[in-house]
């Protein structure tokens, strides 16, 4: 599985949210958008979530 976080580029924000300085990174797993966070960090913890899970579920899907 393939989960990365990036900043979401002043393209594809709104003015106002580039008037106001708002950033915002996105979580996007297999290319897919599965978050939106306004803080890095929270951005970087769900992606650690969502890796966590997907081990789980690897390591379940073995043993059965």
């Amino acid at each position: 599985m393939t989960v990365k976080v990036t900043e979401r580029d002043d393209a594809h924000m709104s003015h106002e949210g580039i008037a106001a300085g708002i950033r915002i990174w996105d979580v996007h797993q297999q290319d897919l958008l599965v978050g939106m966070f306004h803080s890095e960090t929270d951005a970087h913890s769900y992606k650690a979530e969502l890796e966590r899970e997907e081990r789980q579920r690897s390591r379940e899907t073995a043993e059965s």
